[in-house]
């Protein structure tokens, strides 16, 4: 079992503009919520950059600082979400060369984050206006859409290939920080930390290498120049290893050994990103408050109410917890400081316990006006740091809990545990090598994710009365016959049930 290993701290100037550093030592910097395809497209531009240096899930991402020079492709960008006026030109000037001079015209006074607003290049790589418009028709058609991404700096295209990976920016050509928050960059760093970051490696090189036909047209949209990049840096991830790095890992590499097609295998690796970012969170709060391992109890969904629902509805607002407790008993830890014992037992104390913060957390400021006592200034700390926490951090259950499949409120109004088909499909590709007993499957379910979807793994996670044998046995049999309906399972006897893997059985 992979031991939790911590780095040490970042420089007391790392970030000095953050007036609290709290989350950023439990967590990193920084874990907020976010689109898990916004998420897996963050993480591409890190490693397609690493990959550009030959230095893809290399030594330098398990160290402190972390930099990286991903690409901006503005003239890609400009050509798919900021031409409006293509289609208008391809109605309005039948004449191919009235309807190219028009639209270069254009295109020489709206693009933007260019230095030279020429694209004559194009003129030379179609037979014709319309071939260009259909390309460019094609092409948005493969947009990934997201709630946030509205501003046409911030779309992008399906990842076809390294051609089409680029980072987020906005409207000026400056790094934004709203749909990449630096998840993608600890989502990076925890594969390249992980014992099978050699062999990710190599499947993902192959990936940037291919040379699919559509990463080819998106490559022939773009100049033949060298695109300057821009260095990037300030993610922090506190842990050299950690249990969760592993399992994430090994879900990532079970789906890449599969050999899908992109269209097929990113889904899935989307889907297992925003799961497991989800559990790093819980997880890491759990250690921190010294609990165990959470679990998930997870409702089959049934026509009518069951208790599978009422105790995954409680369940999951425990869980939602978690993270503001792990704030709070950080807080309540700088308090049990032996420096900070010392300290307030002076009279004069108040100074040395607001060094001691300073030192720990950052905090307070220069311009702090709360009372001068100990109690009080550690009090006023973890009011500051609860507020700050719920603005983001504190979100990560719910928003990637839900992008990932995980959390639902369907048939009800209230959030529980209820996942996806695309949840379950991703987690029989990365666990089933051909096919595996059912039992052994939710079995395997719980030890590595906490999953609670039967009897069994019910005793284990429920201590209370509220464990009801028949409910669980109920709901593990909702399950086998959902998973039969999407085709992974395939019953043989009476007591003999296989889940099965499609995917390796076509395969092998």
């Amino acid at each position: 079992m992979t031991k939790i290993a911590l780095l040490p701290p970042p420089p007391a100037s790392y970030h000095d503009d953050n007036d609290l550093w709290l989350d950023e030592q439990i967590w990193g910097h920084r874990l907020w919520e976010q689109d898990p395809w916004l998420l897996f497209l963050e993480f591409l531009s890190v490693a397609e950059a690493s990959h550009a240096t030959g230095q893809l899930f290399a030594a330098d991402a398990t160290q402190f600082p972390f930099s990286f020079r991903p690409a901006q492709r503005p003239y890609l960008r400009n050509l798919l979400f900021n031409n409006d006026k293509l289609l208008e030109f391809a109605d309005l000037y039948p004449d191919n060369e009235t309807a190219w001079a028009n639209w270069l015209e254009w295109m020489q006074s709206n693009a933007k984050m260019v230095a030279h607003r020429d694209f004559s290049y194009l003129k030379n790589r179609f037979q014709n206006f319309e071939q260009f418009v259909k390309v460019i028709e094609m092409l948005r058609s493969a947009t990934i859409e997201s709630s946030i991404n509205k501003r046409w700096s911030s779309r992008f295209v399906f990842p076809f290939g390294r051609h089409a990976i680029y980072e987020d920016l906005n409207a000026e050509g400056n790094r934004e920080y709203i749909n990449f928050t630096r998840n993608g960059d600890l989502l990076y760093q925890m594969l390249a930390r992980s014992s099978a970051a050699p062999e990710i490696a190599r499947h993902f090189a192959h990936l940037f290498e291919r040379r699919d036909p559509c990463d080819r047209l998106t490559e022939f949209l773009q100049p033949e120049i060298t695109e300057e990049r821009h260095t990037r840096s300030g993610s922090y991830l506190p842990y050299a290893k950690h249990p969760a790095f592993e399992v994430l890992a090994h879900d990532w590499l079970a789906v890449l050994e599969l050999q899908l097609p992109r269209f097929d295998a990113y889904p899935y690796l989307t889907i297992l990103g925003a799961l497991h970012i989800t559990l790093y969170q819980l997880q890491v709060a759990a250690h921190v408050c010294d609990k165990p391992k959470p679990h998930f109890i997870c409702e089959v969904v049934a026509p009518k109410k069951t208790l599978v629902r009422e105790l995954s509805a409680g369940n999951y607002i425990a869980n939602n917890q978690l993270s503001l407790s792990a704030v709070e008993t950080y807080v309540r830890n700088i308090g049990k400081l032996p420096e900070w014992i010392a300290a307030a037992a002076e009279q004069s104390g108040f100074a040395a316990c607001r060094e001691i913060m300073r030192k720990n957390v950052r905090w307070p400021d220069a311009e702090y006006t709360g009372p001068v006592d100990p109690d009080a200034l550690l009090e006023n700390l973890r009011h500051a740091a609860q507020r700050r926490h719920r603005q983001h951090t504190a979100n990560i259950h719910n928003s990637l809990g839900r992008g990932a499949g995980l959390v639902s409120r369907r048939g009800t109004n209230r959030l529980r545990y209820a996942p996806t088909d695309e949840l379950l499909k991703a987690l029989i590709l990365a666990n089933v090598p051909v096919r595996m007993d059912y039992g052994q499957f939710l079995g395997r379910l719980y030890d590595r994710y906490g999953l609670v979807f039967g009897e069994q793994e019910g005793q284990l996670a429920i201590t209370t009365e509220d464990f009801d044998k028949r409910a669980f046995q109920a709901n593990a049999s909702r399950l086998e016959n959902r998973l039969k309906t999407i085709g992974m399972l395939r019953r043989l006897s009476d007591a003999c049930a296989y889940v099965e893997n499609p995917l390796r059985r076509s395969a092998a």
